[in-house]
């Protein structure tokens, strides 16, 4: 087959449903793993064989059998990741060699599992100190963590995958930082963010919380937009700041991770654990059930959370326009980006609301032109 064009529409939709068709692919094969592992009781062989390793120590035999599980779920996921890998390579987007995507890999897993297995721990702490109210007492620390990521992440999590530098261009630096000031977004700098070594792709954000607040823009952005149209994409960001959307979106995703937490109580309710009995409580055979439960109550909530995510990036966008006075440079750099990240422009509806996060670049650009235009009729 020969190479495909990234300004090719089609291309740029066989791209997106091969990536939908594998973040599928990879949910389902997680929940069949998990559900295997329930139906045939491995659950139970793997937690007898992580207390012969332990001996009486709950915790260290917690430690093993989630072990198990992290290594078993990450054969199955592997396979789906090296799929997206050859997909991005096969549609030119991919700059990235086999041996850095799998040192990426690596590193990836070792985060998940630290912090998988403290969680873990923590959770069925929590179960033993208040069996009736774990999961409350769960959903609050789990919040905490959440505001904790996001303050912490641009200093110590993006840099394990990541370079960054202060941004060399002094001018577009002041300018930028200028316009976060006047928004009331206050930055500790701009920082230039390497992709170009593992990709064509290009982003920008404004990350952080506090002393860590900081604008990042990727380096393929900088070499493909000009001043004025990363100023625009940039005021996108700042629209989010304005209209305190982080905050939001943590309290949002509060209330969804309660109802997840919730759905975890019922689950094993539900499967009939002896809830009065303190040694069944504590019993983590019962893991790949929460996981599971935890799982289908986030399915469930996905067109809730991206229809809410939509309408915070459609008023981003009116502010980036109201901010500038124009939209004539965001419609320039939207257009770059899709071009540049392969976007679908036109995807269904219900794709939209089951996969999307943005409004469609085609909708964005369409209520850009609409407000240019009307501002143009009413200047005249």
């Amino acid at each position: 087959m020969p190479p495909v064009g990234p300004a090719d529409v089609d291309s740029s939709r066989r791209y997106n449903r091969w990536v939908r068709r594998l973040g599928v692919a990879d949910l389902v094969l997680g929940v069949l793993l998990l559900a295997l592992v329930l139906a045939a009781d491995w659950t139970s062989d793997f937690r007898n064989f992580a207390f012969r390793l332990a001996g009486d120590h709950h915790a260290l035999a917690l430690f093993y059998y989630t072990t198990i599980l992290l290594l078993l779920t990450r054969a199955v996921s592997l396979g789906v990741d090296y799929g997206l890998f050859l997909v991005e390579h096969r549609y030119h987007l991919s700059r990235q060699r086999l041996r850095g995507w799998m040192w990426d890999q690596a590193k990836g897993f070792l985060l998940v599992f630290v912090v998988s297995q403290a969680l873990v721990q923590v959770v069925y702490m929590l179960i033993r100190w208040m069996p009736h109210w774990w999961w409350v007492a769960g959903w609050l620390l789990f919040m905490l963590l959440t505001v904790l990521v996001a303050h912490v992440a641009p200093v110590l999590l993006f840099p394990l995958f990541f370079r960054f530098r202060t941004l060399d261009d002094q001018e577009l630096t002041a300018r930028l930082t200028r316009m976060g000031e006047t928004a009331g977004a206050r930055v500790r700098g701009v920082y230039e963010w390497t992709l170009s070594d593992r990709t064509r792709k290009a982003n920008a954000a404004l990350i952080g919380l506090g002393k860590t607040r900081r604008i990042v823009l990727s380096d393929t952005l900088l070499a493909t937009c000009t001043p004025d149209e990363i100023e625009a994409v940039l005021a996108h960001e700042i629209g989010h700041h304005s209209s305190h959307h982080l905050v939001k979106a943590i309290c949002f995703q509060g209330a969804a991770a309660f109802f997840g937490f919730w759905c975890v109580k019922l689950a094993i309710r539900w499967a009939e654990f002896d809830w009065q009995h303190p040694l069944a409580q504590i019993d983590f055979a019962n893991l790949p059930l929460m996981v599971l439960a935890a799982t289908a109550a986030g399915v469930a909530l996905v067109p809730v959370m991206n229809a809410y995510s939509r309408f915070n990036e459609r008023r981003a966008d009116r502010y980036a326009w109201k901010m500038l006075g124009t939209a004539e440079h965001f419609i320039s750099a939207l257009e770059k980006l899709a071009e540049q990240n392969l976007s679908e422009q036109e995807p269904s509806r219900l794709v939209v609301w089951l996969f999307h996060s943005h409004p469609p670049i085609g909708s964005r650009l369409r209520a850009a032109r609409a407000w240019q235009a009307a501002r143009d009729q009413n200047a005249r």
